[in-house]
């Protein structure tokens, strides 16, 4: 096995650690907490990652985004963030993928052939159509709510979809859910914050709850978001997959 993860091995062992090399992670979304997510997965073991996200680099992204540099600007974010990932094990298995989940592409992602599917996406449709689609399948789901307008990092908790309580995101996909009558196929744990922060610089993002924009077909509003915050969502879902059953 690679030496670069003795460490996790004291804790978890041989036999799972070479479950994780063997394991096969698909994280929708390589933004401020999928980045981390996927970061913290290769560091640990997990041997094949594909990240799906059809953004680039922007420099607004620099502040909380693990692949964001001055440098990286402009670059395609899976490409930077694959390069990255490679950097840390070059060894690893990693897919990047730059498409949008949606309801034209969901069936070219093979969600069946993946132990585990992770939604970092920010679009409340696509969020939506992602998660009935991979409470379908028979992998492990894990799905993050919404990171942004929070500057405490110990807030940050882990509830069962329904329980999610304080979140403008999951109020808005409960509610998208009841009034389609169509709903996720089972049960699946989120990280989510009940913290409640606003925008000072209303300039900025005219939402400042975020819920205005969460009714749409396209991203959430422009809010304010930390990397403190953000990739603190990101290590957390990271952690739910990397625990041992």
């Amino acid at each position: 096995m690679n030496e670069i993860f003795n460490r996790a091995r004291l804790l978890f062992g041989d036999d799972h650690m070479e479950r994780l090399a063997a394991m096969r992670v698909i994280i929708f979304g390589a933004g401020g907490v999928g980045s981390w997510c996927a970061e913290a997965l290769v560091r640990t073991g997990v041997g094949h990652l594909t990240v799906v996200d059809n953004d680039v680099v922007s420099i607004t992204n620099v502040n909380r985004q693990m692949m964001a540099t001055m440098q990286t600007v402009g670059q395609v974010k899976v490409d930077a963030l694959r390069e990255r990932l490679l950097a840390i094990n070059p060894d690893a298995d990693i897919v990047a993928r730059r498409e949008v989940f949606c309801a034209t592409t969901a069936a070219d992602f093979g969600l069946e052939d993946y132990d585990v599917i992770v939604d970092c996406i920010d679009s409340l449709t696509d969020k939506a159509l992602l998660i009935e689609t991979a409470t379908r399948m028979p992998g492990r789901f894990f799905s993050s709510m919404g990171a942004a307008l929070k500057t405490d990092p110990t807030q940050v908790r882990v509830a069962e979809f329904w329980k999610v309580r304080g979140c403008p995101l999951a109020r808005a996909l409960r509610q998208r859910f009841k009034r389609r009558g169509v709903y996720p196929a089972r049960k699946f744990q989120c990280v989510y914050s009940e913290e409640q922060g606003r925008n000072v610089a209303a300039n900025i993002a005219a939402d400042e709850g975020g819920l205005a924009a969460y009714g749409s077909t396209r991203k959430v509003a422009v809010n304010g978001s930390l990397m403190t915050v953000t990739a603190t969502f990101g290590l957390t879902l990271a952690s739910l997959i990397l625990a041992p059953r």
